[in-house]
């Protein structure tokens, strides 16, 4: 059974596209057939699989604003399983959508494209605005990256208020996949305290995988790779690998 899941936080600097990217490669390289949707028009999602953004000739925007079928815009990776349906600067004009149901464009196009896969992997744009709303209500659940780092826990009220609202009027199905706690290094005993913290908020809704400040992380989106084509052995590979398991397991129950 397919599940798409939205990969949220309006704060910047978490690890939510490191995150989208990763998690998606690992999936892919387990067997899972995955579409990463860059739903962000930075476009770092799309360039952190390898593509100029100068190079697209066909993006999510013309998908959610023309009507142009997604598997028209839809391209293969360097991992098997893995494909992209990519973005760039232009998806900034689709926050500017005013017709009829505008909050479920995005449900609408990838409901053509969904039982084309195991997973549908969602990194969503810092923000609240309309392209996460649309996100949120096309997604079955939402996984929410979480820095170990001073001020971790800003920002997440506003954000676990909008998937309440999305709840009540959009996606009444939607649910919490999970908080992924990101760069964390066990030597500072801040990165403890806000695991601790997060923990104790939010409980079993953790995911057990911490993400580890890994250099090769860091330095894989230059090359335009995932990390686990950059250097398979390095440890933020093993984390998202972890990660990728962790969510197998999860979703099998």
């Amino acid at each position: 059974m397919s599940k798409i899941i939205a990969i949220a936080n309006q704060k910047g600097g978490v690890g939510k596209t490191t995150t989208s990217v990763n998690l998606a490669a690992s999936l892919a390289v387990l067997e899972q057939k995955v579409l990463l949707v860059d739903a962000d028009p930075q476009g770092n999602a799309t360039t952190g699989v390898g593509y100029d953004l100068k190079e697209l000739k066909a993006t999510i925007y013309e998908c959610l604003v023309d009507g142009l079928e997604p598997k028209e815009a839809i391209l293969k990776t360097d991992i098997e399983n893995l494909f992209l349906l990519p973005s760039n600067i232009d998806l900034v004009g689709a926050e500017m959508l005013n017709f009829e149901e505008k909050e479920s464009v995005m449900a609408k196009v990838l409901a053509k494209v969904k039982d084309d896969y195991d997973y549908i992997l969602i990194d969503c744009s810092p923000s609240l605005g309309l392209l996460t709303v649309n996100s949120l209500a096309a997604a079955n659940s939402v996984m929410i990256p979480v820095q170990c780092q001073y001020f971790a826990l800003e920002g997440l009220g506003k954000l676990l208020n909008t998937i309440k609202i999305i709840q009540k009027r959009l996606n009444t199905a939607l649910e919490i996949e999970g908080f992924v706690l990101t760069m964390y290094d066990g030597r500072v005993r801040l990165s403890n305290q806000v695991v601790a913290e997060v923990r104790k908020h939010f409980e079993e809704m953790v995911f057990d995988t911490l993400i580890q400040q890994n250099v090769k992380l860091a330095e894989a989106p230059s090359y335009g790779q995932p990390v686990i084509l950059y250097d398979a052995e390095c440890r933020g590979s093993v984390n998202y690998l972890s990660l990728a398991n962790e969510l197998l397991e999860k979703n099998k129950k």
